[in-house]
């Protein structure tokens, strides 16, 4: 998979939050992406752009609270951190209510099921049912992927207020292939077509040879929660099958008193 993007520093466009001490302790905790163990008292303090004497110093404290833990000299996630996020009542509920659909669908298809919600301008894997890390696209709980690029994504957008897909658009989108969609005027007309049939599809847009359908997840009262996707090789993805079996399950969770 090939990527375009720039990097940032930390902190930019987080408002004058990032000056206070919990806002340093935030950059601090947001300086851990996905593929990190862990970070050494430098690298904390250049992705921060916080000095290595606060860093240090508010470090400890986050060591003390659990929100990080010493591994040597340098620093990884702590399990207060899973803690708390896994106590967030509205991704909880929804979390638990889908697992077990999700679970039929990867039994019925043999492919991934992926639980995403929206957050902000990106889609943040929820969940995921899966034979094996080896089995699917790369992915992974807690995840972050623009909405643009992906087929979650691409539905989150279709059912959203008109305002997300303004700003959307309003930004450049990013590429990660070759196939990714970057026009502002084809990623209309794929919002358009979400709306129409009710699913979204997106094939070789976040990594090459990888295809996925994906469907939206309402209450009771049509407020959107999030989405539901099934993800294959493109050359075994059955997409009329993988859509059918999606619909299936968004009527029957959106109308299950689990998630209203």
């Amino acid at each position: 998979m090939t990527t375009a993007s720039h990097e940032k520093a930390y902190g930019e466009g987080q408002g004058h939050g990032a000056n206070s001490v919990l806002g340093k302790a935030r950059l601090i905790l947001e300086a851990f992406q996905h593929d990190d163990v862990e970070l050494s008292l430098s690298e904390l303090s250049r992705r921060t752009g916080v000095s290595k004497a606060s860093v240090h110093r508010l470090a400890q404290e986050l060591v003390e609270w659990g929100m990080l833990e010493r591994s040597g000299f340098e620093y990884r996630l702590g399990m207060r951190a899973f803690e708390l996020g896994s106590r967030v009542p509205r991704f909880r509920v929804l979390r638990d209510a889908a697992r077990p659909t999700m679970e039929r669908l990867h039994f019925t298809t043999g492919e991934a099921v992926h639980l995403v919600v929206k957050d902000g301008l990106e889609a943040i894997y929820l969940e995921k049912v899966a034979a094996s890390e080896k089995s699917a696209k790369p992915s992974r709980i807690a995840g972050r992927m623009p909405l643009h690029a992906t087929a979650t994504g691409k539905v989150l957008i279709a059912f959203s207020p008109p305002s997300v897909l303004s700003e959307v658009v309003s930004r450049e989108l990013e590429r990660f292939t070759q196939h990714t969609t970057v026009a502002p005027g084809l990623l209309l007309k794929q919002v358009q077509r979400v709306r129409e049939v009710g699913y979204a599809l997106e094939e070789d847009e976040v990594t090459l040879g990888y295809c996925s359908v994906a469907v939206p997840l309402f209450s009771g009262t049509r407020l959107l929660l999030g989405a539901l996707s099934i993800t294959a090789p493109t050359y075994r993805a059955d997409v009329q099958r993988f859509a059918a079996a999606l619909l299936e399950a968004s009527q029957r969770l959106s109308s299950s008193n689990l998630v209203n």
